[in-house]
């Protein structure tokens, strides 16, 4: 890959619905060859879909969480977790606990009542959200001009 490359993925991750014409613009390209470009990284897996980029405020999911847990149980768990729509990220992870998850729920009642359905397969611990400073950060951000444009 080369700054081109990552040229186009920061202006996707900013926007993936951005026409191909713009695009080509803002990277001094033309619009068939930063096509092509796009469908090369999206042929080679770098590119791995597009997605739209959802509000939990505006659909009633107030209170977030990253959880912990331990279990004996990974198989039964895994099962659960699957199911488990207020569950939104799952990570395998070393140390003490065996997973981390993001959590989402509507309120802590529910936060509680989720955590509590987990019981039957091992132990949690909740970390509740207070504040989030920024989610979702480019993985091409090393590649960054300060003013946020990958550098030539």
């Amino acid at each position: 890959m080369d700054q081109t490359d990552y040229k186009i993925l920061s202006v996707l991750h900013e926007n993936a619905r951005i026409p191909m014409s713009e695009m080509s613009r803002m990277i001094a390209m033309s619009q068939p060859a930063a096509t092509e470009r796009v469908r090369k990284l999206e042929e080679q897996g770098v590119i791995q879909g597009y997605r739209a980029d959802l509000s939990p405020k505006k659909l009633g999911k107030l209170t977030s969480a990253f959880v912990l847990f331990k279990t004996n149980q990974c198989k039964d768990f895994l099962a659960f977790a699957e199911q488990a729509p207020e569950i939104i990220d799952l990570y395998r992870i070393s140390g003490e606990s065996n997973y981390l998850m993001k959590v989402m729920t509507e309120s802590s009642e529910t936060m509680a009542q989720f955590l509590d359905s987990c019981n039957p397969f091992g132990f949690t611990t909740p970390l509740i959200v207070l504040s989030t400073a920024f989610e979702d950060k480019s993985l091409v951000a090393e590649h960054a001009a300060p003013n946020g444009m990958p550098q030539p």
